[in-house]
């Protein structure tokens, strides 16, 4: 009951398809202005379906210079363990390592990989094709929305979301699960950390000794958003440009980045991408607690209708918008590709 009280009351944990209510209204709009139902395929030229749905991150990957990511590697879904194995072993990607669908699904699947005893349960349960990538060496992780119209030689950042890791701390008495149960947000997520880590929620910690559960800051898996937008600088945004502007066809998205220190990282130094989300990206500051459903609304409408006149500017340059027939069976692809990612 507690669960479903802080629930009920933080807007930011409501199902998907009712806190977007107002936008389909704005969406029904933009598409009749269009003729298309999915104009968004215009969005980002380079990315499949311009990054709204079934686009795959491995194509994602390889359209961004190597320097800006760590090293991934495609696992398709259907070959033995013995080829997994290869492919690790001619690569540089060492464990723990991380395993995340290729397409995805709001964090869902995204694993750490410890050994290969791990590796071997995750591809025995994965009929999906999937991708294995060196953890990132830095500690701080940000959301960054990037908006570039095709006319014009520079972006902009249109948000930042900071993220809180679901770090507990010991105090040398409290089991791990006490640790996480003292935290409504992190109580949400005890379910499926005790499937991930079983007995070991019994353990205590030591007095400071802190554990990230879940080291990857996705919403759905217990991290906190804090809206961060006041961080933007022009040294960021220049940094940002640096790093866009050699993506080619790329217009419209957010990046989710992890980084050392934002000093450094405003100088360009001690960051890797995490992963580059197009047209179906979030501006997740809106995720902040201290923000209301009503500020949501607004920074959803407002980043679509960026999205809308991009993908019409596009259209004009000549790219195409998907035709109904196209667009609803990739959709029908994007939900058979959910289904297995959910029952996974």
């Amino acid at each position: 009951m507690k669960q479903f009280l802080y629930k009920l009351t933080h807007w930011e944990y409501w199902p998907f398809k009712i806190v977007y209510i107002p936008i389909y209204f704005l969406w029904a709009y933009y598409s009749l202005k269009a003729r298309s139902l999915f104009f968004f395929n215009a969005c980002n030229p380079s990315i499949q379906n311009g990054g709204f749905i079934n686009e795959s991150k491995k194509k994602i990957y390889d359209i961004i210079p190597q320097k800006y990511f760590p090293e991934t590697a495609l696992i398709q879904g259907q070959i033995s363990f013995e080829k997994v194995i290869a492919i690790v072993n001619t690569s540089t990607i060492k464990f723990p390592l991380i395993a995340k669908p290729d397409i995805g699904l709001r964090g869902s699947a995204v694993k750490k990989i410890s050994n290969l005893d791990d590796l071997l349960l995750y591809h025995s349960k994965a009929n999906f094709n999937y991708l294995i990538q060196n953890l990132i060496p830095f500690e701080n992780e940000v959301g960054i929305f990037y908006v570039r119209f095709p006319h014009e030689n520079k972006g902009r950042v249109t948000g930042i979301v900071a993220k809180e890791f679901l770090i507990v701390e010991g105090n040398g008495k409290a089991s791990i699960e006490k640790l996480i149960k003292q935290n409504p947000r992190f109580r949400l997520q005890l379910n499926s950390l005790k499937s991930e880590y079983g007995s070991k929620l019994k353990e205590v910690l030591p007095i400071g000794e802190k554990l990230n559960l879940v080291p990857f800051g996705n919403h759905a898996r217990g991290a906190k958003f804090i809206d961060a937008s006041h961080w933007n600088s022009d040294k960021i945004e220049n940094v940002m440009n640096e790093m866009c502007l050699q993506i080619d066809g790329f217009y419209f998205g957010r990046l989710d980045i992890m980084y050392n220190t934002w000093e450094e990282f405003e100088n360009g130094k001690n960051f890797q991408l995490v992963e580059l989300n197009g047209a179906a990206s979030e501006p997740t500051h809106i995720y902040d607690p201290k923000h209301s459903l009503f500020f949501a609304w607004k920074e959803l409408a407002r980043h679509i209708t960026y999205m809308f006149k991009i993908s019409v500017e596009n259209h004009k340059l000549g790219h195409e918008y998907l035709s109904y027939k196209d667009g609803m069976k990739e959709y029908r692809l994007h939900l058979e590709q959910s289904e297995k990612i959910v029952n996974f």
